[in-house]
């Protein structure tokens, strides 16, 4: 007898199998291990049957399973049944489970699906063949013995089911269970469900299939405008009628997510290549939605007639049963161009996504073809045919390391951004406004316009008076007016930094292929299409070969008959029927019966002369095809011909040119320097290391000899150190005492008003404490043909390339090397055919040339030669370039170019500069200056440079400030010119604790005019 507690095992084993297959309410019995009914169980024994194997169904597959040759008994609960139709029922209208294999044989049991019917809910059993039937007549099914023995794996799978606490012992387990309850591990059980769902939104819903491009909703939706005749010569149908085609036979899903993505496929601002030509409201770039469906109309475009429904009818691809299997639909469409790189595809699925761009369909067939050419080319040559991607909006890609990454790898961030134009509206008030006619892919038109006007009502956007959008059919026009005065490349960048004018477009490149997500660069997509597309033109091959062998076997035979056209004849009038006739076609010509069917059917016109020439015609070229389709099947170098013809007849029919540019070598960043105008600045610094910004217009010009106006309150025991004139975008150098230099941006010095007293210099550069910054110049950019003239206190001077500063680290470098006890005082930009003009507190002046000969370049770790030699307690005050290009170009008749010389108590001259000899360094030099008691040379600066075209005279303005922050802004022309050893004229009147510290050249207004867009200016500072 086998134990109650191994049967009790068996027992669960079994119960489990069934509830996992769906039946509501299997029962056992202990004893017996026969499965019960929750009905009455009334055995009827019917005449013994042999099975050999039995169909083991589930609601996901379907196993045929061998039972040994085991004589069995199957019962039923009314009568006794045939065994064919036992067989047959047991087939098909039961589920069959394998019970446990006992030594005595295998034993098998059999459930109906519809657990909670109360009628036929009968539950049959096997057992082999000599028992009883009236041992099964008790519901517990007492009365037969059981062999205990039983295999190890089943009495393993039992005890495990006792150690998960699963079944309860005694005689509670003989009792119904409660079926609606189902025991189950919940972590198994969530990760289980969440894989199944989370894999058939990536394969059937989210991601694009490599092959053809198509998600399946896009690819029903051509399929089924396809059976509907909707072809693009075709007058257009209701997309309603559509969208119903769809939900009924193939998409069992909702309307609205069909008829978004068949509106998808019809918006030109979404596709690169429209699918669908759609007739009525689909939508805007503005974000309005399609009209509803029953108002739209759509027909398919030519492009998806040729490139993705050709051939469908030739077996070209594999067909599946549709959702309710009354149908069959495509498991991909034979694509003859790599849909998914044309159009691209954007989804989310469960745990991944994909996002591949649009691009152009003449280039994508010409990288397409050269891989058919070479196919190991590498990314980088592919791209010379296919630069990057196409976006039905046109813009412009600013730079190639995010499409070369995409490219590679798969994933991939672009700078998208879109085309804009200055325009000069009103020539005569100087008026312009930035008009953008392109917007980055996916960019939204009425929420870009919403957001610069939020911009400018928040003051984040300055400069923009008024904001207007002029886009009709023809195109896109935006014009967004700028303010006089305003700077519209820096509204311009504006734009691009704070609204989606300029966006990222990030690739992540992932298709479905074999039933697999997998994450592709270019040149795996290419390869898939390729190998694809060679199995979609072999089965086509294939397809054709098999038809023109039918037809020519046919026609063959129709020959045969022609040829014997009276025995023919005879045949068919001495035949009783058809079938006779047949025969003894067959028999009398020895051809099969399609031949033979085909002479029966063949009408009388055949049977004249024209028509046994046409047939002979048709042998011929059936004959001729044959040969080239089983040649074309042999040669795989043919299979790839055929992909580039066929390519090549889509480029020519379909190619349009390239809307989106890729701009090489541009990152597409938007800097800080981008948005800030680059305008004309003034730029104070005191001796306790105050520093501030001014516009340039904050001083206007006045008459010589009058006070001039504040530059700003000075704090106590402070005065200014220095005064110079640059441009926002130029680089601003502060040198140290020490001989340390540091840069940093003018626009990065805080903007303060006139009457402020400045910020902390260190609050701006990271000068240590203690040490003092003696010199500042500013720097347009580093040439290599310019270079740094360094003076001392001590009197040394060296010359140093600009380009050795280009790189300076926050902490500053070394910019000369100092003796003990020495200071760096001054710095110069100059060029090595330019003079350097040096002049001490006495009035001596040395003019030295900058070539090697005179002044040879040295590094920036050298200390330099003596340049001036100094008398008693003489000190060097001042030094200044002169141009080369200013000494060629000066006038005879004004003596121009000058040396500006301003005394500490505000008298100044002008001495032509051909009044000083050049010569070698080391020199005392000649008298520049004479002075009034007690007066000693504040600054000397080279004037000239902008000279008037009437009268030959300087059309520059000073700018002197003193000690007490009093600056005074007045023309160069109103200084008189004099000798050498004259005292020079009143510039302005100080107080008597007053003194001039600094003097500064500014460009004349007419000439800040003209330069007003320009990078760069040179501007003469001291």
């Amino acid at each position: 007898m086998e134990s109650t507690g191994m049967v009790q095992r068996q027992a669960i084993q079994l119960y489990r199998s069934a509830v996992a297959a769906g039946f509501r309410s299997p029962c056992f019995s202990s004893s017996s291990f026969m499965a019960l009914s929750t009905v009455a169980f009334t055995p009827i024994q019917c005449p013994p049957l042999r099975i050999t194997s039995l169909r083991i169904r589930s609601s996901s597959r379907l196993v045929v399973a061998p039972i040994s040759s085991t004589r069995v008994q199957l019962f039923s609960n009314s009568r006794s049944i045939p065994w064919n139709e036992c067989l047959r029922r047991v087939e098909n209208t039961y589920y069959v489970w394998p019970r446990v294999a006992l030594a005595n044989g295998r034993q098998f049991s059999v459930w109906r699906r519809d657990g909670y019917s109360k009628d036929g809910n009968i539950v049959a059993g096997a057992r082999k063949s000599g028992e009883e039937s009236s041992s099964l007549e008790s519901d517990n099914g007492a009365g037969e013995d059981v062999s205990d023995e039983s295999s190890d794996d089943d009495i393993n799978d039992a005890s495990s089911a006792d150690a998960n606490g699963r079944s309860r012992s005694g005689a509670e387990d003989n009792r119904p269970q409660d079926v609606r309850i189902v025991p189950m591990e919940l972590h198994k059980e969530a990760e289980e469900s969440y894989i199944a769902y989370a894999m058939s939104v990536i394969v059937g819903r989210a991601l694009p299939d490599c092959r053809d491009g198509l998600k399946p909703v896009h690819r029903r939706i051509l399929y089924a405008m396809h059976e509907l005749g909707l072809s693009s010569k075709k007058p257009f149908k209701k997309c309603a009628r559509v969208v119903g085609e769809v939900l009924g036979k193939f998409h069992p899903h909702g309307d609205t997510a069909v008829y978004d993505a068949l509106v998808r496929m019809a918006q030109d601002f979404s596709l690169r290549s429209p699918l669908v030509n759609g007739h009525g409201n689909f939508g805007s770039l503005d974000g309005d939605p399609a009209a509803a469906m029953r108002y739209t109309e759509c027909r398919l475009q030519g492009l998806s007639e040729a490139m993705l429904l050709a051939d469908l009818e030739l077996d070209t691809v594999d067909f599946i049963p549709t959702f309710d299997g009354s149908q069959n639909e495509p498991a991909v469409l034979p694509a003859r161009l790599p849909n998914v790189l044309l159009n691209g595809a954007s989804g989310i699925a469960v745990g991944m996504a994909t996002n591949i761009p649009p691009h152009n369909l003449a280039e994508v067939v010409d990288a397409l073809i050269a891989l058919l050419h070479n196919p190991n080319a590498t990314v980088e040559e592919l791209m010379e045919h296919l630069p990057g991607p196409d976006f039905p909006t046109g813009g412009q890609i600013l730079g190639t390391d995010g499409i070369l990454d995409a490219y590679r790898f798969g994933h991939g961030r672009l700078t998208v951004r879109g085309k804009a134009s200055i325009e000069q509206l009103d020539r005569r008030s100087n008026r312009s406004a930035v008009i953008i006619s392109e917007l980055p892919y996916q960019a939204n038109k009425a929420a870009l316009v919403e957001k610069i006007a939020d911009l400018v009502n928040n003051k984040t956007l300055e400069g923009v008076s008024d904001i207007r959008d002029e886009s009709d059919r023809f195109g896109m026009r935006i014009v967004i007016e700028v303010k006089r005065g305003a700077m519209p490349k820096v509204v311009l960048n504006n734009l691009y930094k704070y609204t989606t004018l300029q966006t990222r477009f990030s690739c992540n490149m992932v298709g479905i292929i074999g039933g697999e997500p997998k994450v592709m660069g270019l040149k795996d997509f290419l390869e898939t299409f390729v190998e694809f597309r060679c199995s979609v033109i072999e089965r086509r091959a294939k397809f054709q070969l098999k038809r023109a062998e039918d037809r020519d076997h046919i026609v063959e035979g129709i020959l045969i008959g022609l040829s014997n056209l009276d025995g023919v004849v005879k045949i068919i009038r001495s035949a009783k029927d058809t079938a006779q006739a047949s025969e003894g076609l067959q028999k009398g010509f020895n051809v099969t019966p399609a031949q033979a069917d085909a002479l029966l059917a063949m009408p009388l016109r055949r049977l004249t002369s024209l028509e046994s020439g046409k047939l002979k015609e048709e042998h011929d070229a059936l004959t001729a095809e044959i040969t080239d389709l089983k040649q074309l099947l042999e040669s795989k170098h043919r299979v790839l011909q055929i992909i580039e013809k066929e390519a090549l007849v889509l480029k020519k029919e379909y190619g349009t040119p390239r809307r989106t540019l890729v701009e090489q070598g541009r990152d597409g960043e938007i800097n800080d320097i981008d948005v800030i105008a680059n305008e004309e600045t003034i730029v104070t610094l005191s001796e306790k290391g105050y520093i501030k910004r001014m516009a340039a217009g904050t001083f206007t010009a006045q008459n010589r000899g009058t006070t001039g106006k504040s530059g700003g309150k000075m704090r106590s025991n402070d005065a200014m150190s220095d005064f110079f004139v640059c441009r926002t975008h130029d680089y601003v150098l502060f040198f140290s005492e020490r001989g340390i230099v540091y840069s940093i941006r003018a626009y990065q010095i805080p903007e303060c008003s006139r009457t402020s007293a400045g910020n902390p210099l260190v609050q701006v550069v990271p000068v240590p404490p203690g040490e003092r910054i003696t010199s500042v110049q500013s720097v347009s950019d580093f040439a290599e043909d310019q270079y740094l003239v360094m003076l001392t206190t001590g009197g040394y001077i060296k010359r140093t390339a600009l380009s050795s500063f280009a790189s300076i680290r926050s902490t500053g470098i070394v910019a000369i090397q100092l003796t003990p006890g020495d200071e760096l005082k001054w710095v110069r930009n100059a060029a090595e055919e330019d003079t350097v003009a040096l002049a001490s507190q006495r009035g001596m002046v040395v003019c030295i040339g900058c070539d090697d000969d005179k002044l040879r370049a040295r590094g920036r770790a050298t200390r330099g030669v003596r340049a001036m030699r100094l008398r008693g307690d003489d000190k060097l005050t001042a030094m200044d370039i002169v141009p080369a290009s200013l000494v060629r170009t000066g006038t005879k008749k004004t003596g121009a170019p000058w040396l500006l010389m301003v005394t500490e108590d505000g008298f100044g001259k002008r001495v032509p500069i051909k009044a000083f000899p050049k010569g070698v360094a080391g020199r005392v030099g000649v008298i520049g200056c004479k002075f009034h008691e007690g007066d000693l040379l504040a600054s000397l600066f080279v004037v000239g440079a902008n000279l008037s075209e009437t009268d030959g005279e300087s059309e520059e303005q000073v700018v002197v400030g003193s000690n007490k922050g009093i600056l005074n802004r007045l023309r160069v022309r109103d200084v008189s010119i004099q000798s050498r050893t004259a005292k020079g004229v009143k510039l302005m009147r100080l107080d008597s604790d007053d003194k001039v510290s600094s003097v500064s050249v500014l460009i004349s207004a007419e000439e800040e005019e003209s330069i007003e867009n320009r990078e760069s200016v040179d501007v003469i500072g001291v």
